[in-house]
């Protein structure tokens, strides 16, 4: 009887689950990436089974402890204070997008308050001035609160998924979907 060894998680299956969440929202968009990291839709799959495998495991880790055994040591490792709480901010390159991070906030104990993408330091971000710069994966919940304040939080329809409400020029409100921190669509 031959045994199974299962290669452990690394970045590009990490990459990989990301998509995957993306996938329901940004298809062509996400097809395209995966095609890019030379990885078939089969991969894609088994990268996100693995990854769920992880989470639900009776011998799961901590949420911090699992980011680093598949991303690796963190590119920076910062304290931040919100509010009256400090944490650290960890730092790992997304190769798939450059242009940012991902980012952990852990805090006390390692306990992981958020995590998502984020633009990486030094890197500006896009010029948001109306609707139409509102494009799939242009912008992070942050980029976008800050170009539309008064912006308000609103409960995503998954864990890796939020809802800001924005408000454009002129007033009028719309709501903005992210996968992990990334825009994903405007809702009607």
């Amino acid at each position: 009887m031959t045994e199974t060894v299962t290669r452990p998680l690394g970045p590009l299956d990490f990459q990989l689950v990301l998509l995957r969440r993306m996938a329901d929202h940004q298809p062509g968009l996400v097809e395209d990436a995966r095609r890019e990291l030379g990885a078939s839709i089969a991969d894609m799959r088994e990268a996100n089974k693995r990854w769920q495998a992880m989470l639900r495991s009776s011998r799961s880790r901590g949420a911090l402890a699992r980011y680093r055994s598949v991303l690796g040591a963190p590119e920076s490792v910062t304290r931040r204070r919100i509010g009256d709480l400090e944490c650290e901010a960890l730092l790992w390159p997304v190769p798939l997008w450059p242009g940012l991070c991902f980012e952990v906030l852990a805090g006390p104990g390692g306990a992981v308050w958020n995590e998502w993408l984020v633009r990486a330091p030094g890197i500006p971000g896009p010029d948001l001035r109306s609707e139409a710069d509102l494009r799939p994966w242009s912008c992070t919940v942050d980029e976008a609160a800050r170009a539309f304040a008064p912006a308000r939080p609103m409960e995503g329809s998954a864990p890796t998924r939020r809802q800001l409400a924005l408000t454009l020029p002129g007033g009028e409100e719309r709501v903005a979907e992210f996968t992990w921190g990334l825009l994903q669509r405007l809702l009607p």
